[in-house]
C-alpha cells in the first residue's frame, strides 16, 4: 500500500492592491507524520512558503472557522464557487505587525486530497512510534 498522498493544486494568493495572484499549491502526506500535512507554495518556480498543516484542522476548516495561531481556515463562498480560505500569519515586521497571506483553494479539491490521505491513513488510526522515538532520543543523550 502507497504511504504517501501528493497533489498539486492551482490556489489563489491574496495580495492587497492586485487581487488573485495563482500560485502552487503542492501538498503531501506520509504516513509516517500521520497528523500533518505539508503544503509548500510556489510561482514560477520559487518557493514562496512552506507550511506544516494538521489534518484534522484542514479537513474541520472545510466546514467552519478553525485556528487562533498563526494558522486560520474557514470555507468561503463566492458565488458557485466554495473556497477553503487559509490564513497565514509569519515573521514580525519593522513596523510591529507581522507578515500575513490569505490563499484561497477550491474546496472540492482539498477534499479529494483529504480522502487520499484517509485511504492511507484512516482518521482516528494515526499511530505515531513512541517507544521507539524516545529510544532514539535517549541514545543520543548519552
Amino acid at each position: 500500500m502507497n504511504s504517501f498522498v501528493h497533489k498539486t493544486l492551482v490556489v489563489q494568493l491574496l495580495a492587497h492592491g492586485t487581487g488573485r495572484c495563482p500560485v502552487l499549491a503542492h501538498l503531501s502526506y506520509d504516513a509516517d507524520d500521520p497528523f500533518a500535512v505539508t503544503a509548500v507554495f510556489a510561482h514560477d518556480g520559487r518557493v514562496l512558503a512552506c507550511w506544516r498543516l494538521d489534518r484534522q484542522m484542514l479537513r474541520d476548516g472545510l466546514a467552519g472557522p478553525v485556528g487562533v495561531g498563526d494558522v486560520r481556515m474557514r470555507p468561503e463562498t463566492a458565488g458557485p464557487w466554495h473556497e477553503l480560505r487559509l490564513e497565514f500569519l509569519g515573521d514580525p515586521r519593522p513596523d510591529g505587525g507581522r507578515h500575513h497571506a490569505v490563499v484561497l483553494a477550491w474546496a472540492p479539491a482539498v477534499a479529494a486530497f483529504l480522502r487520499e490521505t484517509d485511504q492511507v491513513v484512516p482518521p482516528g488510526r494515526e499511530r505515531l512510534p513512541m517507544d521507539e522515538l524516545l529510544a532514539e532520543i535517549l541514545s543520543t543523550a548519552e
